[in-house]
């Protein structure tokens, strides 16, 4: 049940007879039409801009087209009132019956309550995190990483097949600098004393992997030129950091589909065929790019290079893809990796990146667009940076990475369930500050706290009920004299309800799994209001004493808002949990 659709349908149906009366012409467009919750609640329940999109194409007036079409929509008795307002927008009342309905509504689909199907299978591609593999994953990962899961987890829920994916970038120079490192770990392993450069890697974490590395090869890299270890040490470097990730990322809860090492692009073809794909569409050429806009390095100085023409799909510069020197730039293997992606046969590509990546946006959406012929849209999430604060001063340094606050110093200090709801508080484009103290708080100031108060507070009164002998399981309270929710305020929450299928739609098709924050946050508020009036006025508690008939109308109530916030929840990846210690 989706009252939001349930509504849209009847306001085209009604469109549809107005157009066989004669009163419409035939064969205006009305895709457009929405039904949405009003700016102002106190303009009804919902309004509709039908008379405004059909308006030119009719050739009239929008109040003309809203007239007759509001006069139509209170015809269907589920709407109490229609009224036209400013220009042409139609703003509806409802029955309080249909509220009712949506409390029954869920609790028979249970969690499935809001769950959708895009109408055919699609499948969507969701790549996050993706650090180079050269130590712990660091706070900005942590966004990174809980946006992407989460929005994986709303895509899902929303009907998507949904690939989760993890792009190593175990194929740069980086990689050497990590082997370097570890070999100097391993040289202290040995007794020797060693020194870093400031081009490696000091962090503790990598003494492990130093001592490790001793463990397995005992002395047969000491005293060996580079060119002995290197390749061998890379490998067992990449290797024990990728299980350092994966077990931050279980500690987050994360979880991954695919991982796609950038190496397995080097010297199979892959690079090579994909802009070879390039080229056979006259993409690929030979030519100078122009200096950078405004001052010009230094060091530059124009070179002859193989470019991609990445203009022709929207970017505003062609871009480099193998250098003067004959070896690949960045861009390249980046190219064949989306390439892989797009011959996997992928409707939607995602890709979560951290904000320093905001420059690349552009060259990437055209390169997948060119291999796709335009077919398989590319969608670019930027998470900008996370801001730590403890005791009210910024907090910055963690001993363990050397340079920075790691994902499991965060983890650690405040648990996974706060973590991911606190880096869901903000749109993923908008800087997140994050209070150590303020995300163990308990107030409702502290979103995390204030819904699972929600949810725990709905499971204690249920507790209660039972234990006074009144039936509370869901099949029960489905079948309950709903008629017995009467008071405006239980009225508005039942309406609160109503939103979550449209909510997961709309956050669904934007990629903006921060919505459904919002929006268990505005829930909880509305059930802690009800919770709240009860004590004042006792008509208005789920436990009516000797009236088993109107507690359980009551309790379906509040027991449809614990269903919902929990599958909300379980989309953002947080426990619900049933009781506040």
């Amino acid at each position: 049940m989706n009252p939001f659709a349930d509504i849209q349908a009847c306001v085209v149906e009604t469109l549809t007879a107005m157009t066989a009366e004669g009163l419409l012409p035939h064969g205006l467009d009305l895709a457009g039409i929405t039904v949405e919750p009003p700016r102002d609640p106190a303009h009804g329940d919902m309004a509709t801009n039908a008379a405004m999109v059909l308006a030119g194409a009719a050739g009239a007036a929008p109040r003309d087209i809203a007239g007759p079409l509001a006069e139509r929509l209170t015809a269907d008795g589920r709407i109490m009132a229609a009224d036209v307002a400013g220009p042409g927008f139609i703003n509806m009342r409802l029955s309080p019956d249909l509220w009712r309905g949506v409390v029954r509504a869920v609790l028979t689909a249970g969690g499935d309550f809001g769950r959708a199907s895009p109408g055919r299978t699609v499948r969507v591609n969701v790549e996050y995190v993706s650090a180079n593999p050269t130590g712990p994953l660091h706070v900005g990962h942590t966004r990174g990483a809980v946006f992407g899961d989460a929005l994986a987890n709303l895509l899902e829920f929303a009907g998507y097949e949904v690939t989760r994916e993890y792009y190593i970038n175990d194929g740069g120079a980086q990689v050497d600098t990590l082997a370097r490192s570890v070999y100097l770990r391993y040289l202290e392993a040995h007794g020797q004393d060693v020194a870093f450069g400031d081009d490696e890697y000091p962090g503790d974490y990598l003494i492990a992997v130093g001592q490790a590395l001793k463990e397995k090869v005992g002395d047969a890299y000491l005293g060996q030129p580079e060119e002995a270890w290197l390749e061998d040490v890379r490998a067992f470097a990449t290797d024990a950091m990728m299980d350092l990730i994966r077990d931050d990322l279980k500690a987050l809860g994360v979880r991954m589909d695919v991982f796609f090492s950038e190496k397995s692009l080097y010297g199979t073809g892959r690079i090579e065929a994909a802009l070879n794909a390039l080229g056979q569409r006259g993409l690929i050429y030979e030519g100078v790019l122009k200096p950078p806009k405004g001052r010009a390095p230094e060091d530059w100085e124009p070179r002859r290079q193989t470019l991609f023409k990445s203009t022709a799909h929207g970017d505003d510069a062609d871009r480099p893809v193998r250098k003067s020197d004959g070896s690949w730039t960045y861009f390249a293997p980046d190219i064949a990796y989306h390439f892989d992606k797009v011959e996997r046969g992928f409707d939607e590509l995602i890709d979560v990146f951290g904000a320093d990546h905001g420059g690349y946006v552009r060259r990437m959406k055209a390169a997948v667009s060119a291999l796709s012929d335009g077919k398989t849209p590319l969608d670019v999430k930027l998470t900008q940076l996370v801001r730590l604060f403890r005791d009210g001063r910024p907090f910055r340094m963690s001993k363990r990475a050397g340079t920075f606050v790691t994902l499991r110093d965060v983890v650690d200090r405040v648990g996974a369930d706060v973590t991911r709801f606190a880096m869901l508080t903000r749109r993923n484009d908008a800087p997140l500050d994050f209070d150590f103290d303020k995300a163990l708080e308990q107030s409702k100031d502290n979103p995390v706290f204030y819904v699972q108060y929600a949810h725990a507070r709905v499971c204690s009164v249920l507790r209660k009920a039972a234990g006074a002998g009144i039936a509370v399981d869901d099949a029960t309270l489905a079948g309950a004299d709903l008629g017995r929710l009467d008071h405006d305020a239980e009225i508005a929450l039942a309406r609160k309800l109503a939103e979550w299928p449209r909510l997961v739609g709309v956050a669904a098709r934007t990629h903006e799994p921060h919505r459904v924050a919002f929006y268990l946050y505005d829930l909880a508020s509305e059930y802690h209001a009800l919770y709240h009036l009860g004590r004042s006025e006792e008509g208005l508690r789920a436990l009516q004493e000797g009236d088993s008939a109107t507690s359980q109308a009551k309790m379906a109530l509040i027991r449809a808002v614990a269903v919902v916030i929990s599958a909300g929840l379980g989309i953002l990846g947080v426990t619900p949990v049933e009781e506040m210690r």
